[in-house]
């Protein structure tokens, strides 16, 4: 499983989210993990040019200039440096699947509530719209794919993709049609990600957010139990694998009691070592 991974894109400061810190936990874990295969791939960070296909180049150099807030609701010059390698981290990976026709990660959140001109939620720039207008822009996909399963609405891709007038995005987001528990039982959930899984298989590229924070402990979630978590890797790496995929980590919020941040992030980390695990599995 290829990584798409430089130390560079962690967000050393405290933030109210622990998705800065994550990429650099989540990967120790996986190395550490004899159940998966992990090749860290280099990358280069992307350049303002690139971040300026989806966003407007006044509210890009605002961030990085700290006259705008960040996605974290401050100015922190942290989180502006880690931003190019977090947005090329996604590129990179993106353009190695389109290019060599595989399946591969990037261990990224941070994206699909960042609008056009704006940040929130965590997000400060929309690396999977970043990823998918940059592919277009060189001429690498015509059609792409975003299966969002984080557990909250992608608003900020959906305002980018109607800003830009893009028609060639088939976006599903799992937040816009469930928010508890009993809204995905019963069958409903599966309908749902098999019929978005049904409206990709015509597309260049794939962009999958296996977010943690579906999962029913999340504070932030609980909307999928433990096997309906598996089930849908599963499913998009079964059915979507043969195609040039990229998966991400998207939020998670549990904590555990713990000493260490590994400890704490533990219940997060199980989760995505779980996906991690099925894609060494299926795709190897």
């Amino acid at each position: 499983m290829k990584v798409f991974y430089r130390p560079e894109q962690v967000a050393t400061s405290y933030q109210p989210s622990p998705s800065a810190l994550k990429p650099r936990l989540v990967v120790a874990d996986w190395l550490a993990d004899p159940h998966t295969n992990v090749e860290i791939c280099f990358f280069e960070p992307a350049s303002t040019k690139t971040l300026c296909l989806a966003h407007d180049p006044a509210f890009v150099r605002g961030i990085f200039s700290g006259r705008h807030e960040n996605g974290f609701g401050n100015t922190s010059t942290d989180v502006a440096l880690s931003l190019p390698f977090t947005n090329g981290s996604i590129v990179a990976a993106a353009e190695h699947a389109v290019l060599h026709g595989e399946a591969v990660c990037s261990p990224t959140s941070g994206f699909h509530h960042a609008e056009y001109a704006s940040a929130m939620g965590y997000c400060t720039f929309n690396g999977l719209m970043v990823a998918a207008l940059a592919l277009k822009d060189a001429g690498l996909v015509n059609r792409v794919a975003i299966i969002d399963c984080d557990a909250h609405y992608g608003n900020g891709t959906d305002h980018i993709i109607e800003r830009l007038g893009i028609d060639w995005i088939s976006h599903h987001t799992l937040g816009k049609h469930f928010y508890y528990q009993d809204h995905a039982a019963n069958g409903r959930f599966e309908a749902w990600l098999q019929k978005a899984i049904a409206n990709c298989l015509d597309c260049d590229l794939v962009l999958y957010q296996a977010g943690a924070d579906p999962h029913v402990d999340d504070p932030m979630g609980g909307i999928l139990t433990s096997a309906q978590m598996s089930w849908r890797d599963r499913m998009v790496f079964e059915r979507l694998g043969h195609l040039p995929l990229v998966w991400n980590l998207a939020g998670g919020y549990q904590v555990a009691p713990g000493e260490t941040e590994a400890q704490k992030r533990e219940p997060i980390l199980a989760l995505h070592r779980e996906t991690a695990r099925l894609h060494t599995a299926i795709l190897g």
